[in-house]
């Protein structure tokens, strides 16, 4: 029996005993402590979309654009960390969006979400296999890829093995690498930017306003940017996946969502600002992506007088991966066990160790991973980019999904009479704060490939590319429905009540 807490209709807290599942021995872990989520919440978001692909943004839409659509996404993403962060505090489970989306919503959005959040993660992880080989050709371009590739997966399967305390650890230690790597970028800019370092006079908004700047290729150059800033944001939601291994997760999860804030400002607002600021966005270095070696961090550093700026780079891009990785096979196995609780999935990968690890939940992922990785050598890697487009849209699609969650959520609070001070944490921007965030996300996924249909004819293969991930997800949830006869839940009906603690 798991004990888990109620509220009766006059407010006053309860325990009663629930049976909610039949193997009630297997129980997941609440190792993550405040550290290791504050740090994992910090480093979150801190990937290759910034640390490579910021300068093709700025140099696309000048750095005026490139700030805009940055911070515009990233006051969106607050706002959903605000609104997932209210529900995580008050139901704390593993594989939140998908409980959430059935409790709230409808049972058959649930299981679309689960399944659809599950394929992202471990397509990325293929992603990350191929690029952790790339990253290793810089230091040892002789060494056959897939020793890298393989060494790469061994590690974080390792890591997610152990135990959930060896994935927060190995996490805190990777953010904390990023984290430090971000603000020493942004301090030595800043010198730079006032003249105090790199033996240049001030810097000052030269560069800001230069050509057509500061924002370069006019709406539609900017929209593109808001594309790729919504990708490089996307993780930010793993801190609705850790709160049902989380201690003291009432406390903890809203210590998490305030900083969202200072992150987003401190890691990309400035940083977009600095790489503005200090190099013009028509410097054609800026356009290439996937160059460590003209990475903007890279130029800035190499300006600033740092050696083998470069290799330190390079070092943190691997650190960034692994990072990725780690995370993203912790987030696929957790919503894969959660399907297979809720009965979305079959009942094998609910199993749990005796160390709180569901494993078979981690062998179908990297199995998963590891097919779609060895796809990209076959048709040209054909298949691959399929997949990878497919999933493209996966992260967005979570987004609404917790936008809608939590509009629903709050809805029902205040339907069923409930008083909001029994939140442990409450977002102070409802209503407008998921209603914006929805808005802005579907203009995102709607946006995603505009050029399709802005051209003398429309590119159909180009649109079928870029939005197949939507009809997928369309077609598991009314499939789902159709089969399950499910219906939208009343806010009147909502389960409210069933606080389920660790399962």
């Amino acid at each position: 029996m798991n004990r888990v807490e109620t509220h009766t209709n006059a407010g006053i807290r309860t325990n009663i005993k629930h049976d909610s599942h039949s193997n009630t021995q297997q129980k997941l872990k609440r190792s993550l402590k405040s550290r290791h989520i504050s740090m994992i919440s910090l480093g979150g978001t801190i990937g290759t979309g910034l640390l490579l692909a910021s300068g093709n943004s700025v140099a696309a839409a000048g750095p005026g654009g490139a700030l805009l659509a940055y911070g515009l996404i990233g006051v969106m993403v607050f706002f959903l960390m605000t609104s997932l962060g209210e529900m995580a505090a008050y139901m704390p489970v593993s594989g939140s969006f998908s409980t959430y989306a059935s409790k709230f919503v409808d049972p058959s959005l649930g299981f679309a979400l689960g399944w659809n959040y599950w394929y992202n993660w471990a397509v990325t992880i293929a992603a990350e296999i191929s690029a952790v080989a790339i990253v290793m050709k810089y230091w040892f371009p002789h060494t056959p890829s897939f020793i890298w590739s393989a060494a790469f997966l061994i590690i974080i399967f390792t890591l997610n093995f152990l135990s959930v305390k060896s994935f927060g650890e190995s996490e805190y230690w990777f953010a904390l690498i990023k984290v430090a790597t971000i603000i020493i970028f942004i301090i030595i800019s800043f010198l730079m930017i006032f003249g105090i370092l790199g033996g240049h006079a001030p810097v000052g908004f030269t560069n800001f306003f230069k050509g057509d700047a500061p924002f370069h290729g006019g709406f539609f150059a900017t929209l593109g940017i808001f594309l790729a800033a919504g990708f490089s944001f996307q993780g930010t939601e793993l801190l609705g996946i850790t709160a049902g291994e989380t201690e003291n997760p009432e406390k903890t999860i809203p210590q998490a969502v305030r900083s969202v804030f200072w992150r987003i400002l401190l890691f990309y607002v400035l940083a977009i600002l600095a790489i503005g600021l200090l190099i013009p966005y028509t410097d054609a270095r800026l356009a290439n992506s996937d160059d460590v070696a003209v990475s903007p961090f890279t130029l800035i550093f190499e300006n600033a007088g740092i050696a083998f700026a470069a290799s330190v780079m390079n070092a943190v891009i691997l650190t960034a991966i692994l990072s990725a990785g780690n995370s993203g096979l912790y987030a696929a196995s957790r919503t894969l066990r959660e399907l297979a609780v809720e009965g979305n999935a079959p009942k094998i990968f609910k199993k749990l160790n005796n160390r709180g690890v569901p494993v078979a939940a981690l062998v179908l992922t990297v199995a998963v991973a590891c097919l779609s990785f060895l796809a990209s050598f076959f048709g040209s890697g054909t298949v691959y980019i399929w997949l990878l487009n497919a999933s493209g849209m996966c992260g967005f699609i979570a987004w609404l999904g917790i936008a809608t969650s939590h509009y629903r959520f709050r809805k029902a609070f205040v339907a069923q009479g409930r008083d909001l001070s029994e939140l442990p944490y409450r977002s102070k921007f409802f209503p407008f704060g998921p209603i914006f965030a929805f808005v802005l996300c579907a203009i995102v996924i709607l946006g995603q490939n505009y050029t399709a249909f802005t051209g003398d004819h429309i590119d159909w293969y180009g649109i079928l590319v870029s939005y197949i991930g939507l009809p997928i997800f369309l077609v598991i949830w009314f499939g789902h429905k159709l089969k399950c006869k499910t219906k939208v839940v009343r806010l009147e009906k909502a389960d409210l009540t069933t606080k389920r603690q660790v399962q």
